[in-house]
């Protein structure tokens, strides 16, 4: 049980913020000071312990980088990200449902016309990718901003990729008059998040895999509608049922079918097997 002396430091501390100018601020801090100090007294961590909780999350950020944010990482696989997204997205019915960002998307991706090949080489299963963006009638929504990515067949992310001088699995596509976009790529398979770093010891000591379920990021932004981040995910794919970062959603589960060797939608000739995937994105209006 909590002793009185223990209770009057989170009160001293609560009483402390209390000249706070900003209402919203201020309420941060003063749940953050109760909810920490109720951790603490829960837990009752030695002073080794809390020194080594002192040095894990000195380690995430040093392991942070341009490319490379542990911070995000260790929010998406205790969940936290998932839970600030339901609380920010709870939309209406219809709405096609978000996820978590990742720690992978980068503001400079390249704007290509449609139906280029963002493969750009990379080995893997030919797929190629038709979507829709439309309000909540099934109208379409010409012009909005479209940004796509995914990791190679190897499970890395062109940032990831050292001495990578061009991206790779990645556009920025703008939806035609009718809002349809397309592109070609290669099927995503699952892959392990970054685990070489703290976030990957964590998962270690838990008993945890670093999997996640074969997907494509997109994020959806036109000038007056809520932006949407989501992941389509491939039905068949391993680890949907555990995805270390929670990311997965019934509704982003798709099919991707496969096709024999012939003529694609595009007229293109493929002389091997191929996937196509087909997806109509509802955005509302913005609040």
């Amino acid at each position: 049980m909590t002793r009185p002396d223990e209770e009057a430091i989170t009160q001293a501390v609560i009483a402390r913020f209390g000249q706070t100018p900003d209402p919203r601020l201020k309420t941060i801090v003063t749940e953050l000071t109760r909810s920490l100090h109720g951790f603490v007294q829960a837990v009752e961590p030695t002073f080794d312990e809390w020194l080594a909780a002192i040095r894990f999350l000195t380690e995430v950020g040093q392991m942070s980088t341009g490319s490379r944010q542990e911070f995000i990482l260790l929010s998406d696989t205790l969940g936290v990200s998932m839970l600030v997204d339901a609380i920010n997205h709870r939309q209406a019915e219809g709405v096609t449902e978000s996820t978590v960002l990742g720690p992978f998307f980068v503001e400079t991706a390249p704007s290509l016309p449609d139906g280029v090949d963002i493969a750009s080489g990379e080995a893997g299963e030919p797929l190629y990718v038709e979507v829709t963006i439309a309000d909540l009638d099934g109208r379409p929504v010409a012009d909005a901003e479209i940004d796509v990515w995914q990791s190679d067949a190897e499970g890395f992310y062109d940032v990831q990729r050292e001495g990578l001088e061009t991206h790779s699995l990645r556009a920025r596509l703008t939806s035609g008059p009718d809002g349809r976009a397309r592109f070609w790529s290669i099927l995503p398979t699952p892959y392990p998040i970054p685990d070489d770093g703290p976030v990957g010891r964590m998962l270690q000591a838990t008993r945890r895999h670093p999997w996640r379920p074969a997907h494509l990021h997109f994020k959806i932004s036109t000038p007056d509608r809520e932006p949407l981040i989501t992941h389509l995910f491939v039905r068949d794919s391993a680890y949907l049922d555990s995805d270390a970062v929670f990311g997965v959603k019934d509704t982003l589960i798709c099919d991707f079918p496969s096709h024999p060797a012939g003529v694609a939608p595009d007229g293109r000739m493929l002389d091997r097997p191929w996937r196509s995937l087909e997806h109509a994105f509802r955005l509302p209006l913005r609040k």
